[in-house]
């Protein structure tokens, strides 16, 4: 059974940073895409980051030169640097594991999610 657990979450102030983890078991991590994504109350879960099995990365235009992403293949784990956090980075953080079967059957996983609040 896969298992996806986030940490790293908390309260920071405007202009801090952040360090979430992921830590993946029950899967073959290295062949899975990776991705962050986030909900902010009333509205809807969105993309974040994502880094592919290999290697490409794709981030959401709001945290651009802002947020990076990385995957540790040794360690089963995908992090996410928060720098410059802005008040409206303020959301429940998702971790995601994505990939396909030989038949095209699609394995996605999502761990429990981590709150991000950051003050102004």
């Amino acid at each position: 059974q896969v298992q996806l657990v986030e940490s790293g979450g908390g309260l920071v102030q405007a202009g801090g940073s952040l360090r979430l983890s992921c830590a993946a078991s029950g899967t073959t991590f290295s062949i899975n895409a990776m991705g962050w994504y986030r909900q902010a109350p009333g509205k809807q879960r969105e993309l974040v980051a994502r880094i592919g099995s290999d290697g490409i990365i794709n981030y959401a235009d709001s945290v651009k030169g802002r947020f990076t992403i990385s995957r540790d293949n040794g360690k089963k784990t995908v992090y996410l640097q928060m720098n410059s956090l802005r008040p409206e980075d303020t959301a429940v953080y998702y971790c995601n594991s994505y990939r396909t079967t030989w038949n095209g059957r699609p394995l996605d996983y999502w761990g429990q999610g981590t709150q991000v609040t950051v003050s102004s």
